[in-house]
């Protein structure tokens, strides 16, 4: 077993695809018409066959209130992992990008917190190998 695809919840998929694609670096791989949405899936250009994000739309009631608890909380509905974190958080903040946490050691990991611009919480990881 294998985790295939996962999702986020965003207020807007045009929006959100601009977002995970011009800004992380993110690569589309699907982009179907689903009635008035679109099923809406990125990839890491690294592994175009691996795991897929889905940027699912927010129109289920319980979908508001669920992502303004999570930010709320400071809580991040996903986390993608970096190789070099000071790198990759200077690339983003020169993008306009605004953290809710700056890079932030904890053991052997460093953890840093964005704001996807689309109502998430987005926690970048890097791991020492």
């Amino acid at each position: 077993m294998r985790i295939r695809l996962t999702s986020v919840y965003v207020d807007d998929q045009a929006k959100a695809l601009s977002f995970y694609t011009d800004v992380l670096g993110f690569v589309k791989k699907h982009d179907v018409p689903v009635g008035a949405d679109r099923w809406l899936t990125v990839v890491s250009p690294r592994e175009p066959e691996g795991t897929e994000l889905l940027l699912e739309p927010s129109d289920h009631p319980a979908v508001g209130p669920y992502k303004a608890a999570l930010v709320a909380d400071g809580i991040p509905a996903a986390q993608f992992a970096v190789e070099d974190m000071q790198a990759e958080y200077e690339r983003l903040i020169g993008l306009g990008v605004r953290f809710t946490q700056e890079p932030r050691e904890t053991g052997p990991v460093t953890t840093a917190v964005l704001d996807d611009t689309c109502g998430n919480l987005i926690q970048l990881l890097y791991r020492e190998s």
